[in-house]
């Protein structure tokens, strides 16, 4: 029955349509070529759109994809140095890198804008050489309890393994990879403390 309602409105619309037609054929006219104008300009527009979000897409992950370059080049104490200059650019206070063996994991100490002690333990590996769980439960043990952080993070230019990433989950630690730091980096992403 509501098969037959709809045929019955379709039969309708088109008589409808074709007697407007007929009665009025230079304002139809001007309706057609109007309709037919104004979906080729969004079509061509949404076109346009989604080619410049590609090629906005591609020059960020240059950008991102230099700038880790850069933090590959690096000697460990260049790297730690490199992540205390981030932290002071973006606001933290008393940002510094420790530098020192025996620092429990406390690669740089910085106080973020907000007043939280933020520890940053550096990890500069090549993309090759993921950061594991036992890794992250060394920087887990001294963190919170010997360094009092408000924000931990483990940041590197690798990745994470899965065990590392369930492990941080856990004990609410932080982590930056090689894409989150360009990103931090290039300012096209956020810092380890937001």
């Amino acid at each position: 029955m509501g098969a037959l309602i709809v045929a019955g409105a379709l039969v309708s619309l088109l008589s409808f349509i074709g007697r407007t037609i007929a009665a009025h054929p230079v304002l139809s006219m001007f309706v057609i070529v109007t309709v037919i104008s104004v979906t080729v300009y969004l079509l061509v527009l949404r076109h346009r759109t989604r080619a410049r979000d590609a090629q906005e897409r591609w020059e960020l992950e240059v950008v991102r994809s230099q700038e880790i370059a850069r933090y590959h080049a690096m000697g460990a104490t260049e790297f730690e140095q490199a992540l205390a200059f981030l932290c002071s650019r973006d606001g933290c206070s008393n940002a510094g890198a420790t530098g020192r063996a025996g620092d429990l994991g406390a690669d740089v100490v910085a106080y973020t804008p907000d007043g939280r002690k933020i520890v940053l333990q550096a990890k500069r590996y090549i993309s090759t050489n993921k950061v594991t769980g036992p890794d992250l439960q060394r920087f887990g043990g001294t963190c919170f309890s010997v360094h009092r952080a408000g924000v931990a993070a483990v940041v590197t230019t690798s990745t994470f393994t899965k065990q590392a990433r369930e492990y941080a989950g856990q004990m609410g630690i932080r982590l930056f990879d090689a894409h989150a730091l360009a990103a931090w980096a290039s300012r096209t992403g956020p810092a380890p403390w937001h």
